[in-house]
């Protein structure tokens, strides 16, 4: 006697949610890259093997051109220390990040520098992890 099951296993494979996990991953990139700042300052910052904090407050930029940037806002020299203090506020514990080009002269930083410490701010020197 020849028993059949009534159960038929297909071997057929549903592509419909591999395509709707595959649309939707599409639409979280395009939406996430239209987020990404396309006004960065271009710097090569110098190298070291220590780690930068994350922590900030206020980010200082000098470009070789020794011009100087307030949160990507192109500030005069004479004006840098209003704005960053402008920036900065009554912050509990102010922070400035001080990203300058590898080329710039080490007294444009210093001055940066000079300005944080005059005001009691503390200061970082963003640098490229090797």
């Amino acid at each position: 006697m020849k028993l059949r099951g009534r159960n038929k296993v297909t071997p057929e494979f549903n592509m419909s949610s591999m395509t709707d996990i595959v649309f939707l991953l599409l639409i979280f990139f395009m939406i996430a890259s239209t987020l990404v700042s396309a006004e960065a300052i271009d710097l090569l910052l110098p190298k070291s093997t220590s780690k930068t904090t994350q922590t900030k407050n206020v980010s200082v930029s000098v470009n070789k051109d020794i011009q100087y940037f307030v949160d990507l806002k192109e500030v005069s020299k004479d004006q840098l220390e209003a704005e960053v203090l402008a920036k900065v506020g009554s912050t509990d514990s102010p922070t400035i990040t001080i990203r300058s080009d590898q080329d710039v002269e080490m007294k444009h930083v210093v001055y940066i520098m000079d300005i944080a410490n005059r005001n009691k701010i503390k200061s970082t020197l963003a640098v490229k992890s090797q």
